[in-house]
């Protein structure tokens, strides 16, 4: 099937969109025509006020950046949402559109870098897929593991470390909540899911737990009703330790606990 030449005459029906996969499962589209468009399975809503900046393509390894701008007047960009985090590492696609045979051709795939909100506009800054160079993917020595609890190198099963439970009560000031678990403590530097209420889809981290309190990582807009069903993922400090005792994973220890660091030749000597 030969692609769309846009711009190929001197009057043709040419909009821009952009497509929003946000990390809780949510596809948003939107088009700077002024009516709704239907096409790749996904209504792109008229959105008129975001405007994209140049589209730069290159080459060369370094990234092409862009940025967006908009007006948050769509019900389906909702401020609280952005202060939620909900948009944070959010997928993107940008693209050319006929608006009169739905031809369209995708520009520019990445991710949302920074989203900022001022006077009811928000900036968002993308990186596209190169941006995946920049990662150094040479292991380097540390004492602690490298890996992701349950994944690739740990081998440990996220069916087995990952329980379904329900919120007791919360603070939403002091971002602290309460389950109803038998061992608190073992998801510690773990991570919660909430399936339902107003914070359905978001994944939170779990910075310590303390009396059976949990300290997440992200403040709630809105309280979840008590009751509201998480998906609670075991944690681990990454240790030998831990990984001998509590897990018995030791021999997929992704660290070197025992190697003396880079202060071994400053150490004065110790007279016993």
């Amino acid at each position: 099937m030969a692609s769309h030449i846009f711009f190929a005459t001197e009057l043709e029906g040419v909009a821009t969109f952009w497509r929003i996969y946000r990390p809780d499962g949510v596809a948003l589209g939107f088009t700077s025509h002024d009516r709704d468009l239907f096409f790749d399975g996904l209504v792109h809503r008229a959105a008129p006020g975001m405007v994209p900046s140049a589209i730069r393509r290159s080459a060369r390894l370094d990234d092409d950046s862009i940025d967006m701008q908009g007006v948050l007047s769509h019900s389906s960009i909702a401020s609280d949402d952005i202060r939620a985090g909900r948009y944070d590492g959010a997928r993107i696609e940008v693209g050319a559109v006929d608006w009169e045979t739905l031809d369209q051709t995708v520009l520019y795939a990445g991710s949302i870098s920074l989203l900022s909100e001022e006077d009811d506009t928000f900036s968002a800054r993308l990186e596209s897929a190169k941006s995946a160079f920049d990662i150094d993917y040479i292991p380097r020595t540390s004492p602690t593991c490298r890996a992701q609890f349950c994944g690739p190198g740990c081998s440990l099963s996220p069916a087995i470390h990952t329980h379904r439970a329900k919120l007791v009560s919360c603070d939403l000031d002091a971002s602290c909540f309460s389950f109803d678990v038998a061992n608190p403590g073992d998801f510690n530097a773990g991570e919660v899911v909430w399936l339902g209420g107003p914070a359905a889809g978001l994944r939170m981290a779990v910075r310590d737990v303390e009396n059976g309190t949990f300290l997440l990582d992200y403040t709630l807009a809105d309280e979840p009703p008590s009751g509201t069903a998480v998906r609670l993922r075991a944690g681990c400090d990454h240790t030998l330790a831990t990984c001998g005792n509590r897990f018995g994973n030791a021999v997929n220890f992704q660290g070197e606990p025992y190697l003396p660091g880079n202060d071994l030749l400053a150490r004065y000597p110790q007279l016993q």
